[in-house]
Formats: structure tokens, C-alpha cells, sequence
């Protein structure tokens, strides 16, 4: 049984600090880069894919709105499909040229923030998503959320998919994510996200806040880069998959060459 970690990374930018991007790549095997929008700039995309390529670890293109002041977490109402769809190419092709310069290469992509959470649930949005993907590199695998929109879009688009959970993130019955906005949306006790890591992986299932469990085939772990104990739940959760003999991996290992 293997299973693969990923983080969002390079989204400082300037003189501004987001999570400790160098020991989060000790533990990750795939880095969601942030591609300037949403977060990052591009001497920082450049620094993060280099010690990418140097740990041995995957990159992926983590485009979002443009909102730099909100993070990306705020939802952006009004865009047209195309919109989104061009919003969505540049931000892949900005890494890609990145990623060259420093020898690698963007393998996947996965959306970032108030972009994704709105798309899991709107169809137009997905496919939008999916198409800008596809217009790109068909080759590129999408990142998706089970149980939404984008797992149909990204299915008709022709793309691979990679099934994603969160670590550290509250389910809702239907699968989908529980609101930042609401108690207990995001988890923070080291042990206690990393058995729920083990247990997920295992079961290949997740648990609804209300108990519902719901089977899935898991493809990727994420674990948050920008909280407080972010380095300290990576540990803890690679460790307990390292101590239930889980290998730990990029979901396709051709891709961090």
C-alpha cells in the first residue's frame, strides 16, 4: 500500500512569509506551488521548484483567484467560463516556464482555495477548470476533491485524475469539505490528525463529521502548509504511515524526475 503527501508551497511573496516551505518538502512527496495570483511571485516559484527538484519531490501548478489580499479564499462571483478557463491556463503556464528554468517539470494540478471550493459544487465552473487543464497538456493530472463536480469534469475532459483527502480538514455527509467558516472545520492535534491519516489510508474511506462514512479510492494526502503546527502534523502523520508500513510516494513516481 503506498500513498502520496502533498502541501501547498511558495506562497510567500516579497518580503511576506507563508509556512516553512523547506522543512515541508523533507516530508512531502508532491508541492502544490502557488503560481502569483493567489499567492507567490516568481522569484519564489523558482526557489521552491528548485528545492523541489533537488528533494526528489513532484511539483503541480496551484492556481486560485486573483486576490492576493484574501488569500484566495475569498469567493469571486461573475467570471464567465472563459474567464475562469484563461485565469486557469495562465497561472500553468507561468509555473511551466518557472519549472523549466529550474529543471522540472509540472506534472498535476490542483486549485487552490474559494476557486476550488466553489467549482466542486457549480458544473460550469468545473468543466471550465477541466478545460484549461486539457488546453494546456492533456497530460497533466488533475488534483480533484471526490464526490464533487470536478471528479465528472475532469472524467469527460479526458484528464487523469488523483484522488485527493485532506489531513487535517472536517467532511460533511455528501463528502465534501466542512466550511472554514464553521467549529472544528480544520483539525490541529498532531496525533490525532496522524491516526486519522492512517486510518483513512487503510480503510480507503473518510468519516462525516455526523459519522457517515463514505469508501474512496485515495490517490493524495494534503496536509495544510500555511497553519501554526503545519510541520509538526506532517511529522506526526509520516511517521504513523512510515510505522504502518504505508510507503510514502508521489502518486506517479515518473513524475518528480
Amino acid at each position: 500500500m503506498k500513498v502520496d503527501l502533498n502541501s501547498d508551497m511558495g506562497e510567500s511573496f516579497g518580503p511576506w512569509k507563508m509556512g516553512d516551505d523547506d522543512a515541508m518538502l523533507d516530508l512531502i512527496t508532491s508541492a502544490n506551488v502557488a503560481c502569483g495570483l493567489h499567492g507567490g511571485d516568481p522569484q519564489i516559484m523558482l526557489k521552491t521548484a528548485k528545492l523541489a527538484k533537488e528533494k526528489g519531490v513532484a511539483i503541480g501548478a496551484h492556481p486560485g483567484f486573483h486576490d492576493l489580499e484574501g488569500f484566495g479564499r475569498r469567493q469571486i462571483q461573475g467570471l464567465s467560463s472563459s474567464e475562469i478557463e484563461t485565469l486557469v491556463a495562465y497561472q500553468i503556464g507561468a509555473l511551466q516556464g518557472i519549472a523549466a528554468l529550474a529543471g522540472h517539470r509540472v506534472s498535476y494540478v490542483k486549485i487552490h482555495g474559494a476557486l476550488s471550493n466553489m467549482a466542486c459544487e457549480d458544473e460550469a465552473m468545473a468543466k471550465a477548470l477541466a478545460a484549461a487543464i486539457k488546453g494546456v497538456d492533456p497530460k497533466l493530472a488533475f488534483v480533484v476533491l471526490p464526490f464533487s463536480k470536478l471528479v465528472d469534469a475532469g472524467e469527460k475532459a479526458g484528464l487523469e485524475l488523483v484522488t485527493e483527502v485532506f489531513a487535517d480538514r472536517a467532511y460533511e455527509d455528501n463528502g465534501l469539505l466542512v466550511s472554514r467558516r464553521k467549529p472544528g472545520a480544520v483539525l490541529h492535534d498532531p496525533e490525532k490528525v496522524a491516526e486519522r491519516v492512517k486510518r483513512m489510508v487503510e480503510e480507503q474511506a473518510i468519516t462525516s463529521v455526523n459519522g457517515k462514512v463514505k469508501k474512496i479510492a485515495i490517490d493524495t494526502v494534503c496536509i495544510h502548509g500555511d497553519t501554526p503546527a503545519a510541520v509538526s502534523l506532517a511529522k506526526a502523520v509520516r511517521q504513523r504511515l512510515d510505522q504502518a508500513k504505508i510507503k510514502v510516494a508521489p502518486f506517479s513516481a515518473s513524475r518528480a524526475a
